[in-house]
């Protein structure tokens, strides 16, 4: 809890240093690599949970950046953290194989054929508890849903829940678990059979990894699965929510800027082009008016979007990303038309 708290308490500061004071997208994204690590000091300085901070203050931050985040600040720290994210996979598993002739010779009397041994046991133990507790969350399911009026009718079968058993490779996050423990107790002496713990977590993600990484494609593809949710192909999805986004900023336009559309023919050209099915500002030359009315179109289609994924779960999240994507590169261009 107390993680948890400090974590949304920083997180939030952060949202107002971002709104408030005169940053730029630059700063912004130093802003954003700074605030994790201001979280985890914070909350381990009070004896809490550095990771719970992090995570909690990272969601918050996530959820709120269309408010506080210009769209050059977004885009840009999207490209820099979807680099840096890879980057530090490759680190974490870098220094875990440098540290690894360390930790197979501090073993403490085990052998690695042993160790390695533990390692395959805990795995098979992983899997198999997973798929127990894939099954059995359908069996209470179909048990709950007897006495809930609202419950969806549909039978799952066991397709999904073995698939949903096998997707259970373990990463970085289990790494860094195992490297959260302490080298030595409050005493001073060394935590017991520390080596031990991180060469079985090593082995987990190998075998989960090559095992289960590598066939999960084929099952998905041999189970053929449809998405019990999904309405519609990506083309068709994408292609209604464009519609709905389109039909929606020109109501906007017409009831709250109707004078300002009849005086300014660049608006009208984008109204002619969004009934048209064209979303697009290409040949279209705005003055600084129209630039700003545009801007709030851009917003109210953001607000729509976030309301619609909150709604409606037969939309890809995937598909509401793309098209904040695209409103965000629609905003960069104003810039220079």
């Amino acid at each position: 809890v107390g993680g948890v708290g400090v974590g949304l308490v920083i997180g939030y500061i952060f949202m107002k240093v971002h709104k408030f004071l005169p940053t730029d997208a630059n700063i912004d994204i130093v802003l954003t690599l700074v605030a994790p690590y201001t979280m985890y000091i914070a909350a381990e300085s009070v004896h809490s949970s550095g990771v719970l901070a992090v995570v909690s203050g990272g969601l918050l931050l996530s959820n709120f950046r269309l408010l506080f985040l210009s769209s050059t600040s977004r885009l840009r720290s999207f490209n820099v953290w979807e680099s840096l994210c890879f980057v530090l996979n490759g680190l974490v598993f870098m220094f875990i194989g440098l540290d690894l002739p360390q930790i197979t010779a501090g073993l403490e009397g085990v052998s690695l054929s042993t160790a390695i041994g533990y390692g395959l046991l805990v795995t098979l133990v992983l899997i198999v508890a997973r798929f127990l507790s894939s099954f059995g969350a359908v069996v209470v399911t179909l048990i709950a849903r007897n006495f809930i009026t609202v419950a969806d009718s549909r039978n799952p079968g066991i397709k999904l829940p073995f698939l949903m058993g096998w997707s259970g490779m373990r990463g970085v996050v289990s790494l860094a678990a195992a490297l959260s423990i302490p080298v030595y107790l409050a005493d001073g002496s060394a935590f017991p059979h520390r080596n031990l713990i991180l060469f079985i977590t090593f082995v987990v993600i190998l075998a989960t990894l090559l095992i289960q990484g590598l066939t999960l494609p084929y099952l998905i593809k041999k189970l053929d699965l449809p998405d019990p949710d999904r309405v519609g192909t990506d083309e068709e999805q994408y292609n209604g929510i464009k519609k709905q986004l389109m039909h929606h900023a020109l109501q906007h336009l017409k009831t709250n800027y109707s004078k300002q559309f009849d005086a300014h023919p660049s608006l009208q050209q984008i109204a002619r082009k969004w009934q048209d099915s064209d979303n697009s500002t290409d040949g279209v030359v705005m003055p600084e008016e129209s630039k700003v009315i545009y801007r709030d179109l851009l917003n109210q289609q953001r607000v729509w979007l976030i309301s619609k994924n909150k709604e409606d779960k037969t939309i890809d999240e995937e598909i509401i990303r793309k098209h904040l994507l695209y409103l965000d590169l629609e905003e960069e261009k104003l810039q220079f038309i």
